[in-house]
């Protein structure tokens, strides 16, 4: 029993010792907590737009240093630069400020654009969507994605390029979502190739020029 008691004696002394130091969870107290491991919670700082002796010029707020890499940089467009955050086609697929798709591209489909959607395409899409868009790709074949979106349905075709946009950024279905792999003009340049591969596909000779029709006959 005086052992019992002895135990029970150094429980509530140690839970006393414990509640002095540490204090009462939830009790508000302008004393500064003990910490055994801080973990840089509490660590000098310069508050902005305050002068300061840090730093040579005396100000707090300094430019990057030279050859800092842009985590977010403005793509180039038309209508001027545009960032990341910005509420526009180029970054959401829809008109600004609603939820409809935007019916075409928002970026210039050009030479350089296909090549670099060729190039992603390849990347995320061929495993899948297979190399000529079929849905004939690796999973498919091995079995892992029984069913896959044939690119060439009149579904797909008739998509507006936003809604494409949508669906790359966001996944659907067994789709997952690429708008954290690709950045956005990504996005748009796997949709010009995308529409180019269409176009081969579904394309007649009788939408070609002369010269172009001549070409297919050597």
């Amino acid at each position: 029993m005086r052992y019992l008691l002895h135990i029970l004696l150094v429980i509530v002394a140690t839970a006393a010792a414990a509640f002095t130091i540490f204090g009462i969870p939830g009790h508000l107290s302008r004393k500064p907590p003990l910490e055994v491991f801080p973990d840089m919670d509490r660590q000098a700082k310069l508050r902005p737009a305050q002068p300061n002796d840090f730093f040579p010029n005396g100000l707090s707020s300094q430019l990057p240093p030279a050859g800092t890499v842009v985590r977010s940089a403005p793509v180039a467009t038309l209508g001027g630069p545009v960032y990341a955050y910005q509420d526009v086609p180029l970054n959401t697929g829809c008109v600004a400020g609603t939820t409809n798709f935007v019916p075409t591209n928002p970026l210039p489909v050009d030479a350089a654009a296909l090549s670099r959607g060729r190039e992603q395409f390849n990347i995320y899409c061929t495993p899948c969507h297979g190399g000529l868009g079929d849905g004939n790709g690796i999973t498919k074949k091995i079995g892992v994605m029984p069913a896959v979106a044939n690119l060439h349905d009149q579904r797909i075709v008739e998509m507006t390029d936003g809604e494409i946009f949508n669906t790359i950024t966001h996944g659907k279905g067994l789709m997952g979502a690429y708008g954290p792999l690709m950045t956005a003009p990504d996005r748009w340049a796997v949709i010009a190739y995308t529409r180019a591969l269409q176009l081969s596909w579904l394309g007649s000779p009788a939408e070609l020029t002369a010269e172009q029709r001549a070409a297919l006959t050597k």
